[in-house]
Formats: C-alpha cells, structure tokens, sequence
C-alpha cells in the first residue's frame, strides 16, 4: 500500500471519528446556514474588492521599481509597504477605522494596505531576475521598451509575480474575519459572537467557512498559476 494512500485513509478515519464526536456540533452549524451563506457574501465581497484594488496598485508599482532609472526609490518604497506587514492587522484595522470610520469602506482599505507588499515585491523581484541575454536578445531585434516589458520580461516574471498574489490573498482572507470588529460584517461575525457567547456551533459555522474559502482561493489562484503560464517559463509545468 503506498504512504499516499495510507495518509488518505487516515485522513478519512479521523475525519470520521471527528463527525462522529461532534455530531451535535455539525447539526448546530446547520441552524446558522442562513447567516453563513449571507455572511459568506460579505466576507468573499471585501476579499474581493480590497484583492482587486490591491492588485491594480502594487503590480503597476512593482514594474515601475523595477526600471532601472527608478532603483534608488526602491528600498523607501518597499519600507513604507513594509508597514502594512509589521503592524498587527487588528490594529491595523482600528487605524483604518480611525480615518475613514466604521463600517466596509475602514475595513477594505485596511485589507488594501495589508495585500499591498507581497504583489509589489513579487512583481519587483520577478522583473529582475528576468535573464540579461533575455533582454539584451529583444533589445537586438529592436523591441520597444514597452514590448520588451510585455513580450520579455513580464511573461518570464509572471510566474513570480502569481506566487506573490497567492500569498496576499492568503493573508487577506485569513485577516478579512477581523473586520467584523469594526463594522465591516463577514464571517467574523460569527466567530467573535460565538467566542462572546461560548456558543462552539455557532464559532465553528464562522471559523469552517472561513477556512474553506482560504483553501478554495488558494486552490484557485494555484490553478491559474498553473494554466495561465506558458509551459517554457512554468516550473510546474
């Protein structure tokens, strides 16, 4: 029998005894369906929308980085970023709340700032570690710099650059349940009830939804990763 196959039926053996003990918890889950598909909506509405304007800021930012002329900007620019990673993210939170106010606007800017650094630096490092004789190839047949960028550089960076955007998504669903503690709905609303009220049905049916929309997204970015890139400049591929 093979490792994969016994860690399977492992797998499947523990999750059975899981259910088993925890049936009653499963049933109160249920009673909270209604909340979680609405609150799922939410949840997956500030991913998305603090994901979307995350990405429309840093891969621009991450390709004017990389330009040559632009170097001596680079190091101020990835610190400043750097401050959405270092703050904890509930007190980063309560400082969006502090300028912008309560509610799904505070919340999505501080998911914004959060999501910035991985895709910028990403997209920084993808660039340069493009191959010189790659460049320098293009350059000899007479690209634009604006072709060179699109037909050389970003197609060999793309791979690099989705592996930053699968981690700020990571960190954005895994920080989106916070935003329920300064209006901003989601699932959080679930979890943190249940904590308040040591109700463990109603935690579960915030906390299991939230961890299976982190899988799903992760799964989906890793199968666009995988179809997305050309097979020549695909390691997984």
């Amino acid at each position: 029998m093979s490792r994969r196959l016994v860690l399977l039926l492992s797998a499947a053996l523990l999750s059975l005894a899981a259910y088993s003990t925890h049936a009653s918890i499963w049933g109160a889950i249920d009673a909270y369906r209604e909340d979680v598909v609405y609150l799922s909506i939410q949840h997956m509405q500030l991913v998305a929308i603090s994901s979307a304007l995350a990405l429309v800021v840093a891969i621009p930012l991450g390709i004017w980085m990389s330009r040559p002329s632009q170097h001596r900007y680079t190091l101020p620019i990835l610190q400043f970023l750097n401050v959405g990673q270092a703050i904890p993210k509930l007190a980063l939170l309560a400082l969006a709340m502090s300028f912008v106010g309560l509610g799904a606007p505070s919340a999505i800017f501080g998911l914004w700032v959060a999501t910035l650094l991985p895709v910028a630096v990403n997209t920084f490092e993808g660039l340069r570690a493009v191959p010189a004789h790659l460049i320098e190839a293009a350059e000899a047949m007479g690209m634009t710099r604006a072709q060179i960028l699109w037909r050389v550089e970003l197609p060999n960076a793309l791979y690099v650059i989705f592996a930053g955007i699968r981690t700020a998504l990571a960190i954005n669903v895994g920080t989106a349940p916070l935003a329920f503690l300064i209006g901003g709905g989601g699932l959080g609303e679930l979890i943190f009830t249940g904590i308040d009220l040591m109700e463990p049905g109603m935690l579960l049916a915030g906390a299991i939804p939230t961890a299976l929309l982190a899988v799903a997204t992760d799964f989906l970015v890793g199968q666009a990763q995988f179809r997305l890139i050309p097979k020549g400049v695909n390691p997984l591929r």
